[in-house]
């Protein structure tokens, strides 16, 4: 591999904030990161969070850890303190490596701030990290302009100077209480070379939290040469990499998607890729067309999120940029409506790309149904059919398998090598989640329809989840942040349609004696579900519920919630419900909803 082979092109938050990675460059601060932990007593097994943007010095912590046979558990930084704090503790992190604060568009977050409250959170509950290296991102230009990995120029900041000043003064200068370090001042001190650990193929490579059911997430554990190995060939084969191609995937790399095919996958591959900090609409909604003709990407990966978002500012932002160089246009995190997909393929791709709608989890580590580029005819809306192993099936209630046409609950028969391992110090957890269902078969918890032309469609999540913005969360773990307010009794959370997000939350809240329903009221039970859990989970509705629909037995009726947030009155079958008049009172307040 030459030195001057490229990993990256940087695309900062502002245009202007461009760099370019090489493969030689990358390895060094990877060797001289896995010092830096080492030299704070890192090893083999031990666990670091990572609470970070996306900025270079994420990809080389998250390698440094994987070189060194620690594992990794990335914090999306849009989490809240008390969800990072939460991971921290469930799997004991040693270390945490976070940065000072960053821009998304516009907006800047004071990540140290947010770090040292989940620090604090940890402490009262009696646990403290070994320490925790801050990177200087929006203090960068202190540093000048010779700051490696990047070698970024100094910052653009949108918001006023005496905003910034003040972000860099609270809490920001490694003052908390003798556990923080400067990720630049380390590095500076570290050595270029580091021999990495060996590893057998089922030690555990990294932990990501994905949202579970019973609104505690769950720390997936991957392992090293099942994930590996699978990441690499979906990478190679679902998009039909070639040397010469730009790969571009827009997802964070605090998701699985990001993961596995911003990181892991076309590192594997020896590819070219884009590493973007920003949003799509910043500085202006032509941002991610301008993006594909700067660097020529030829492969292109997004969600149908930002692409519903980008549809309503019509065509002509992208038809301004020539897109020439793409080849393959892919979809991930939620099944895509037709109609987005059709805008994709003939507005974005002009007609000529072809369009890879991919399924899969964080629990499987890469693609499960997803077409291959020019081999399967594609179908608006359709993952058509499985990658290469991989044996899907539909079952219906009782657990028989049904043939042809169907739709049922999709399972997978036998193992794929990107399967998760187990839920990370639960194990039982994870074959009650994920066997005991449908025993003998790997439950998604998703639904699916197959054709009678064999190609499957993905049509939702069939348990207590909710799927906003092609991100999964947990009705349990959002009505818990509900509760938690002193005026709220009992809460129900539901999914509602939403043009742009795919679904939204749809609150129904029940009020203690004494309370009033209220904008200011709802104005904090949003707060308080920013700071539990993080902005994604900020509800669209919350609706006043003098009752909530449930059985004779205590459960409650989510399916007639969904039909009452829809205002749909075809509720079906509700003979068992307990007490059939709260129906009428939440269709009669459903006017009365405050978004």
């Amino acid at each position: 591999m030459t030195d001057f082979f490229l990993m990256y092109f940087r695309e900062g938050n502002e245009p202007e904030e461009t760099t370019q990675i090489t493969y030689r460059e990358l390895l060094v601060q990877v060797c001289r990161c896995s010092n830096v932990l080492q030299k704070q007593g890192i090893q083999k097994g031990d666990r670091v969070a990572i609470y970070m943007p996306m900025i270079p010095e994420l990809v080389v912590a998250m390698l440094a850890c994987a070189r060194l046979g620690a594992l990794h558990s990335i914090v999306f930084a849009g989490f809240s303190a008390e969800s990072l704090c939460e991971r921290i503790l469930d799997s004991s992190c040693s270390l945490l490596i976070t940065t000072d604060a960053f821009y998304r568009g516009e907006k800047l977050v004071n990540l140290k701030e947010l770090a040292d409250e989940a620090l604090d959170k940890c402490r009262e509950k009696g646990f403290q990290v070994r320490c925790c290296i801050v990177v200087k991102h929006l203090g960068r230009a202190e540093l000048g302009t010779g700051d490696s990995p990047s070698q970024s120029p100094p910052i653009k900041r949108p918001c006023p100077d005496v905003q910034v000043s003040l972000v860099l003064k609270n809490k920001c200068h490694c003052t908390d209480r003798g556990v923080d370090l400067w990720w630049h001042e380390l590095m500076q001190e570290a050595e270029d070379e580091c021999e990495p650990e060996w590893c057998d193929a089922e030690d555990p490579l990294f932990i990501l939290y994905t949202s579970g059911s019973t609104g505690k997430p769950k720390g997936v554990v991957h392992t090293v040469g099942g994930y590996m190995l699978y990441v690499a060939t979906t990478f190679k084969y679902v998009f039909d990499f070639h040397a010469e191609d730009v790969f571009w995937c827009t997802a964070d790399i605090g998701w699985i998607t990001g993961h596995s095919y911003v990181t892991y996958g076309p590192l594997a591959n020896g590819a070219t890729s884009v590493l973007f900090e920003g949003i799509p609409t910043y500085p202006d909604v032509s941002r991610l067309w301008s993006i594909v003709d700067k660097y020529k990407v030829t492969k292109f990966y997004t969600a149908p999120t930002a692409i519903r978002l980008l549809m309503k500012f019509g065509d002509e932002p992208v038809t301004r940029h020539s897109r020439a160089s793409l080849q393959v246009l892919g979809t991930v995190g939620e099944p895509i409506n037709p109609e987005a997909w059709l805008w994709y393929h003939q507005v974005v791709g002009a007609q000529r790309c072809s369009i890879v709608d991919t399924f899969w989890q964080t629990e499987t580590g890469g693609h499960m149904l997803t077409p291959l580029p020019g081999a399967t005819p594609m179908k608006p809306g359709s993952a058509t059919f499985p990658f290469f192993g991989v044996a899907p099936a539909i079952l219906n209630e009782s657990g028989e398998e049904l043939e042809g046409e169907a739709e049922g609950y999709l399972v997978f028969k036998q193992p794929w090598p990107g399967i998760m391992r187990t839920v990370y110090g639960n194990h039982e957890r994870f074959e009650a989640t994920y066997f005991k269902k449908f025993p003998g078969y790997y439950v998604t918890g998703d639904g699916c329809r197959r054709d009678q032309d064999g190609y499957y469609w993905i049509t939702g999540r069939i348990d207590d989840m909710l799927n906003v913005s092609g991100h999964l969360l947990s009705t349990a773990e959002v009505e818990s942040a509900l509760v938690e307010h002193e005026a709220i009794a009992e809460a129900a959370v539901v999914g509602h349609p939403h043009p742009v997000k795919g679904e939204c939350l749809y609150c129904f809240v029940t009020l203690c004696d004494g309370y009033t329903f209220s904008p200011t009221l709802t104005e904090e039970l949003k707060k308080q579900i920013r700071e539990k859990i993080g902005p994604i989970a900020t509800p669209d509705y919350i609706q006043n519920a003098p009752g909530l629909p449930k059985t004779r037995s205590g459960k409650i009726m989510r399916r007639v919630l969904r039909k009452i947030a829809q205002n749909d009155h075809d509720l079906g079958d509700t003979s068992t419900v307990a007490d059939p008049t709260v129906i009428c009172q939440l269709f009669n307040h459903r006017c009365l909803t405050i978004q």
